[in-house]
């Protein structure tokens, strides 16, 4: 659609923009609900199918070691096909493996682990395209004054799913058990998929924005040709991909980011795989009421996500340096999340859930790193630099429940768990203080004047 041809009028400005961050927003939170559906069924499915700490550790990681496999791939067919394709054949798979876990007790005794392992690699696996897609829309749709807002909006999802959907899940396994989760949160995405088609578009084939939000969003630094047939760039989309991957693992302000959400992932993981069975094993809580005490960090998480990127943006819109804006809120908020280790000192359990709601506030005030790789990523390959951001994030996924899993079995209990996941919050602030630099957006040289320079040179 040319900007000269939208559909409605030109002078007041329409709003499309937000109702895509709308459905960005629950197609996210679903997407993290299905993740932490197995740490809500944990306790009861590790019984049932007889799991020691360790093998419960493995069984979390399985959906990281595919997600993070996935990441490369997923970026490449973003930036290949688009996000719309891409986004509504990863939410369809996820969905339907996430619906398969509830049957694996048709199988016995290790099949029935295996089948269940198996499953949620596929998730991760079909999931790994989902958050890059949100990147690259995000960075399609809003200008640089207003992307931290809208990316901090997306992530908060993720918390937003404990506080929604964490009591319905623990009433679901406590009612009719744990089976049943899977197959009710793989159904709700299924039915998604329908909506996703008909709500989201690129900027310029949506049938109601108007010239006058396109034009506003393309002078802000919107990059509205990004999915548009016969305009996106294929600099990376065959031979080049792996030159692509060694330029952004070249630059050193990225490798700081990718480094920093390594760290910043592994509290998420932590919330999502064995927060519910701290409050069960350590703190004595039922399943029952761990499914409504885990709304309230999850609450303070959704709410420091929002505030994180609109301080920044305000930030920004004050005057100072994207630097400025975008890192102040990370460094606040990982100081915050440090505060997790004092739960060892304290016995009080509505005092330990406190603790616990102010570093996760403080994880989701510093959760920016998507607005940081829409603002950063060279504009050819968003999909492909969000993909390899997810990568480095994502493999906390997997060491994360494998660690913690060891250290409970060798230690009897989760303090040396809490100081862990509190040291890695110190490292993102490192990471961002020490090696991240300027925040700008990279450059991507073509390939082929190197290539010529070489063959002058020789």
């Amino acid at each position: 659609m040319d900007v000269n041809c939208a559909a409605a009028g030109t002078g007041k400005r329409s709003r499309i923009r937000w109702v895509i961050l709308g459905m960005l927003f629950f197609l996210t939170t679903v997407n993290f609900a299905d993740r932490a559906a197995l740490s809500i069924a944990g306790p009861a499915l590790s019984k049932d199918l007889k799991l020691d700490p360790v093998g419960m550790g493995y069984i979390f990681s399985a959906f990281a070691w595919a997600y993070v496999v996935g990441q490369l791939p997923g970026g490449w067919l973003l930036d290949r096909f688009g996000s719309k394709k891409v986004y509504a054949g990863s939410l369809f798979l996820w969905s339907f493996f996430t619906l398969l876990q509830g049957y694996v007790e048709i199988f016995s005794g290790f099949a029935a682990v295996i089948a269940l392992f198996s499953l949620r690699f596929l998730v991760g696996l079909s999931e790994s395209p989902s958050l890059p897609a949100n990147s690259r829309i995000v960075a399609s749709w809003f200008p640089t004054r207003e992307r931290g807002t809208a990316a901090a909006i997306f992530n908060s999802a993720q918390y937003f799913a404990t506080v929604l959907f964490a009591p319905i899940m623990g009433w679901i396994v406590y009612r009719f058990g744990w089976q049943h989760v899977f197959v009710v949160m793989g159904s709700i995405g299924i039915a998604l998929v329908f909506v996703l088609l008909k709500v989201i578009h690129s900027p310029r084939e949506h049938p109601r924005v108007n010239q006058a939000e396109l034009a506003y969003i393309a002078q802000g630094g919107a990059l509205v040709h990004m999915d548009e047939a016969g305009k996106g760039s294929k600099k990376c989309a065959g031979g080049s991909t792996w030159w692509c991957i060694k330029k952004l693992l070249g630059n050193r302000m990225l490798l700081g980011v990718y480094i920093g959400q390594y760290c910043i992932t592994t509290l998420t993981y932590f919330f999502l795989t064995w927060f519910p069975i701290y409050l069960v094993q350590s703190r004595g809580m039922s399943i029952l009421k761990v499914g409504f005490v885990a709304m309230l960090p999850a609450l303070c998480g959704f709410l420091g996500g929002i505030l994180g990127g609109v301080f920044s943006d305000f930030l920004l819109k004050r005057g100072h340096t994207l630097t400025v804006a975008r890192k102040t809120p990370i460094v606040l908020g990982m100081l915050l999340s440090t505060s997790m280790i004092a739960c060892n000192y304290i016995d009080i359990v509505w005092v330990v859930v406190g603790i616990m709601a102010l570093a996760f506030f403080g994880k989701g005030l510093g959760a920016l790193g998507w607005a940081v790789v829409a603002d950063t990523s060279p504009k050819e390959i968003v999909g492909l630099s969000g993909g390899l951001f997810n990568t480095f994030g994502n493999t906390a996924g997997i060491t994360t429940p494998i660690l913690i899993g060891y250290i409970i079995r060798e230690t009897g209990s989760f303090n040396g768990a809490l100081v862990f996941v509190g040291a890695n919050a110190l490292g993102a602030i490192l990471s961002y203080l020490l090696i991240v630099g300027t925040i700008k957006r990279m450059e991507l040289d073509q390939p082929q004047a190197e290539t010529a320079g070489q063959t002058q040179t020789s």
